[in-house]
């Protein structure tokens, strides 16, 4: 691997724990305002001190992420459907060279395996890769799920393992309760947690903590952070988890502490 894309990958999965904490806010490009991110700049500027990368849209970097501000992006790169149409027929909608311009650590895409339109995206995760990798870039494939699709070990198992054979670097995938150990084995790249839509704290404590007692580098948490009524404290939280292996139970102890620090978002 050549230095300059070991180094991106340096700053997205942190070297002295080989873990990471991604925040996703790029839920936008398909579902619009999404609940809790309608104005994504105040949202995000409290809770990038605790995110080891932001996963945001080409919009939202520019127009609401301050430059100054030292945080590895992965640049979320496909899109073209909405909620309303067939989000499987995502197309690539950012230029590897404007990618290179906002310097970005590291790009994502979706690919919808057993999809009417897998073969699609799965060249498009193939192209993208082909052009990231003339400028020493990541690629993070997403194994987005449709609504046919179950998200049990076989499943994951199988679109883990596709994404990484293609050449991603990491893929983004779901949790398991069975066979979760058997998903990451078999994918030789480094796999982080997606945590869906939004649960109760508790639960997506637990679901960050059997994520990396299982295996997986990290999550990539949006919705079960800022969604939280704690936001900053729900993030905190999941980072004792994630880099310090914080029991669940724990850690929702340590979010109950730190919402008392903390001001409610309002409803």
């Amino acid at each position: 691997m050549d230095w300059g894309k070991q180094n991106r990958l340096s700053r997205i999965i942190k070297p002295d724990t080989g873990r990471t904490v991604m925040l996703a806010v790029d839920h936008g490009y398909f579902l619009g305002p999404t609940t809790g991110l309608e104005e994504p700049a105040k949202v995000v500027a409290p809770l990038l001190p605790y995110a080891d990368t932001l996963m945001p849209t080409r919009g939202v970097l520019r127009n609401c992420v301050d430059p100054n501000v030292d945080i590895p992006i992965c640049l979320r790169v496909s899109g073209g459907t909405s909620v309303l149409g067939n989000l499987p027929d995502e197309g690539l909608t950012v230029s590897m060279e404007d990618a290179v311009r906002l310097n970005v650590s590291g790009v994502a895409l979706s690919i919808f395996v057993g999809s009417d339109l897998e073969k699609q995206t799965l060249l498009g995760l193939a192209e993208l890769i082909d052009e990231a990798q003339v400028y020493g870039i990541p690629v993070l494939a997403v194994t987005a799920v449709g609504k046919d699709m179950v998200r049990d070990a076989r499943y994951l198992g199988l679109a883990s393992r596709i994404a990484a054979e293609l050449g991603a670097d990491i893929v983004k995938t779901y949790y398991c309760p069975e066979g979760f150990e058997e998903v990451v084995r078999k994918c030789p790249v480094p796999i982080v947690v997606a945590g869906g839509k939004k649960i109760p704290e508790k639960d997506a404590l637990e679901l960050a903590y059997n994520s990396v007692s299982k295996g997986a580098v990290g999550v990539d948490m949006g919705r079960n952070i800022f969604q939280s009524e704690h936001p900053v404290a729900m993030i905190r939280a999941v980072r004792e988890v994630v880099h310090n292996n914080l029991a669940a139970d724990k850690a929702y102890e340590l979010f109950g502490e730190l919402s008392k620090e903390t001001t409610p978002v309002p409803a």
